[in-house]
Parts: structure tokens; C-alpha cells; sequence
């Protein structure tokens, strides 16, 4: 009887470890939503650095949170065009202005740019055994997107760090592989 209650003991206390991590990560960062795919109108959603267009149709996961901020914070680099008429669309959110792909400067998917209390600020971006600071002048949106406002792209995953062509190049990425990066960053 003694073995029988020290497994159940024991596989009492394994469940409810994985429940709580389950329960922990799933605060971490839920879906909020869905958003269907509208085809762009003829002209619409520049393709510039390989941007993707929303598809009629598909449903595309929004979210309103981002991982938890550490100082080793885990994230997917993306490459994105700030200047008038590139694949950023509208101007920056921080300053409603457009920016040179020559400057470093990223957008910061929903829940880190935290409705905009990250503007102007700088991050370390290191990746490929190199660091570059660059400044947050943009939200990557995760809630919306597949309209005008947002060129007809679909909305941001939740943990992108979307940068100009300026820190690619500050991380001596081969130019045959911009456009997608697993990174670690940290506010600088």
C-alpha cells in the first residue's frame, strides 16, 4: 500500500507541475483573435523585402501580448523598408515620419511596443556573434492588418523585431539571407 500511495503522491505532484507550467506559459502570450484574408486591390501591398500579402479567405492569428522582456529577450528579425513608399506602408508610428533604410531603426511587434512606451528608444539587437543598437520608431501591429492601413500584409507574429536594411547590414548577414533571423535583444 505504501508504494501505491507514494506513485499516486508522485503522479499527483507531476500533474500539477504541468498544469501550472501550462496555465504560466499560456499567460505568457494567447491569441487574442482571428482576422480573415482580403485580396489586395490591383497596385496594393508592396512586396518589397519579400513582404507578404494577405490571401482571400485565410485566417490569420492576432495577438495583443508579446513573450515576457528579459534581458536576453528571444525574437524573429524581419526586414522592413521606413521610407516613403517602401513595404512599411504609413509612416512610423512614433513620430509619423519615414526614416532612411541607411539608419537603424526597427518596429516592435504589439505587446513590446506597449502602446508606444518604447518610442525613440534604443534596443541591442545581437545576433550572427554581433550587436547593433538601433531605435524603435514603429509598431509591428499583431492585432490588425489585411487592410489599407497596414498595405494589405497580414498581421505581425507576436515576437518580431521588423528592421531596416541599416542593421542587417550592422549584423554582417550575407544579403542572400535578409529577411528572417532568430535574434536576442534587450532594451540598451
Amino acid at each position: 500500500m505504501r508504494s501505491f500511495c507514494s506513485n499516486a503522491s508522485f503522479l499527483l505532484l507531476a500533474i500539477l507541475l504541468v498544469t501550472n507550467c501550462l496555465d504560466i506559459e499560456a499567460q505568457r502570450c494567447s491569441p487574442s483573435g482571428r482576422i480573415r484574408g482580403q485580396k489586395p486591390p490591383p497596385g496594393h501591398c508592396n512586396t518589397e523585402n519579400d513582404s507578404d500579402c494577405c490571401k482571400q479567405g485565410k485566417m490569420y492569428t492576432t495577438y495583443k501580448c508579446s513573450p515576457p522582456v528579459s534581458g536576453q529577450t528571444k525574437a524573429y528579425l524581419t526586414l522592413n523598408s521606413f521610407e516613403k513608399n517602401g513595404d512599411g506602408g504609413a509612416p512610423s508610428e512614433c513620430d509619423n515620419k519615414f526614416h532612411s533604410d541607411d539608419t537603424p531603426v526597427i518596429a516592435l511587434s504589439t505587446g513590446w511596443f506597449n502602446k508606444k512606451s518604447r518610442c525613440h528608444n534604443n534596443i541591442t539587437i545581437s545576433a550572427n556573434g554581433r550587436s547593433v543598437v538601433a531605435m524603435v520608431v514603429d509598431e509591428c501591429d499583431s492585432t490588425m492588418g489585411c487592410d489599407s492601413d497596414h498595405d494589405y500584409q497580414p498581421p505581425c507574429p507576436k515576437n518580431i523585431v521588423d528592421a531596416s536594411k541599416a542593421v542587417w547590414k550592422a549584423l554582417s548577414v550575407p544579403h542572400d539571407s535578409w529577411g528572417g533571423l532568430d535574434i536576442i535583444w534587450s532594451d540598451a
